[in-house]
């Protein structure tokens, strides 16, 4: 069951300012994230503590951006990282598996779990543009807010020199926000558009051969 809590004059059932990891806070419009507190209800995935899972990175951690939409709309996918799933999900959904099958073209790696923590762990900021969605409605929170706080986030981590990996238009929409030397774009995973140049874009070598021209270390994807 959730339980309300009071926001301003307001009672939410999540109180979003709380559950954002500390590093952050003075990054990004407190008061955006109260307004979107107010406009989420109970029914919406990922669950609350995993909202925010993304960014238990801080922002000097974060060396690369790989920008999503929204979770996954089926309830057993979303988990807070972008195009990851447990590793409990024994069928990928569609953007992973040609993810996978694009990061064995590349670099001859093979993955079968779906969970990209170890990802993460490296300094990958697996960011979606919206944070929640309502199930089974795709991109039905699009317009709470996320859009602007997660324009923030990345406008902090771009200024930081992170580099972005940009799939897709509404992605590519932000482009102006990275240096151009550190951005790689094509068309976004999904089956709709996987073969007018996602297949073959190479993104997995091209971000840790700039890792490299920056002096970091390459990510074991």
């Amino acid at each position: 069951m959730f339980k309300l809590k009071v926001v301003g004059s307001s009672l939410v059932l999540v109180n979003l300012e709380d559950l954002l990891p500390k590093p952050w806070h003075q990054f990004v419009n407190l008061e955006l994230l109260k307004d979107i507190s107010r406009k989420l209800t109970d029914d919406f995935i990922p669950s609350k503590d995993s909202i925010f899972k993304c960014l238990e990175l801080a922002p000097n951690e974060v060396k690369v951006v790989i920008l999503g939409q929204d979770p996954y709309p089926n309830p057993t996918h979303a988990m807070g990282l972008a195009f990851s799933v447990h590793n409990s999900i024994k069928t990928l959904p569609a953007s992973l598996k040609n993810i996978f099958k694009e990061l064995d073209t590349d670099l001859s790696i093979k993955r079968i779990e779906g969970d990209l923590s170890d990802w993460a762990s490296q300094g990958v900021l697996l960011l979606n543009r919206s944070l929640t969605v309502i199930p089974k409605l795709p991109d039905s929170h699009a317009d709470i807010g996320w859009h602007e706080f997660t324009e923030e986030i990345i406008r902090v981590v771009a200024s930081r020199g992170a580099i972005g990996v940009l799939w897709g238009k509404q992605a590519q929409n932000l482009s102006g926000l990275f240096y151009q030397l550190d951005q790689f774009s094509s068309p976004h995973p999904s089956p709709l558009s996987v073969y007018r140049g996602f297949f073959g874009s190479k993104p997995f070598s091209k971000v840790n051969n700039r890792l490299r021209e920056k002096g970091l270390t390459p990510i074991k994807w």
